[in-house]
């Protein structure tokens, strides 16, 4: 497989699987305020997916569409990280991934904006806007649930040991990685790491909660050679329209 569209592949997947995963609490959130951002942080995961599986048929080159690419793939032809693909469970499961992911990806949209692939800089610097102010609520509001009542707390700290054996994946290394930093395409994403754990210990010490103890990390999602069960259940809810009506169109 072509090193940059696999690399295309990873950058829309992330984006399309945490965009849907977020649009579940589209009527059922805690709060209508928090409906609206969460939904508002769906449209815009869902946007940045548009720009990355775009370009990623063009570089294909078979035809296919971004349309394509996210309703008629099966679940080891995605390329997502596994923390994004996890259920919702609660509020405060989703609000921690969502930071966690956040975290990574302004410094990671920042790096790209400097691509030598100039529609991979545009993609980024435009989405980059959009993820500096996804970090900064989740952030926020980490925090507030985090020091809240001892409910909160417990909450968010549950959420937080669940989640972090998945977050390592996101600084993974492999050949597509290596490829894109010699194009001058992408840095690797492990030199993302001091950034984040920088991001995080701030977050988590404002927010009373403790860093896992544990340097395990999941893998798999990001590569398509492991997924959970989790996710042929979701791409069986999001590809049904298209699946059962091929070719339909709005």
């Amino acid at each position: 497989m072509d090193h940059l569209f696999e690399f295309l592949l990873r950058q829309g997947d992330n984006a399309l699987v945490l965009g849907h995963r977020t649009s579940e609490w589209c009527g059922v959130a805690p709060a209508l305020e928090e409906d609206i951002a969460l939904a508002n942080t769906a449209l815009d995961l869902i946007g940045q997916t548009q720009l990355w599986l775009g370009y990623a048929a063009e570089v294909e080159g078979k035809g296919r569409s971004a349309n394509d690419l996210a309703y008629l793939r099966d679940v080891y032809d995605f390329r997502n990280a596994l923390m994004l693909e996890v259920p919702n469970n609660d509020f405060g499961r989703t609000l921690m991934r969502q930071f966690l992911f956040d975290a990574f990806q302004v410094p990671w949209l920042t790096a790209l904006s400097a691509s030598s692939d100039e529609r991979v800089a545009g993609i980024a610097a435009k989405s980059l806007k959009e993820a500096t102010y996804h970090l900064e609520r989740s952030s926020e509001t980490v925090i507030a649930l985090g020091d809240g009542t001892d409910e909160s707390n417990r909450r968010m700290q549950d959420a937080l040991d669940y989640l972090w054996p998945y977050a390592g994946e996101l600084f993974g290394q492999d050949a597509t990685d290596q490829a894109m930093q010699d194009a001058g395409v992408a840095p690797v994403p492990a030199s993302m790491r001091s950034v984040w754990d920088t991001q995080i210990e701030q977050t988590l010490s404002a927010a009373c909660l403790s860093r896992p103890d544990t340097s395990f990390a999941h893998s798999g999602g990001c590569n398509g050679s492991r997924h959970t069960e989790h996710l042929g259940h979701m791409l069986a809810v999001m590809q049904t329209l298209q699946r059962s009506y091929p070719g339909a169109v709005w």
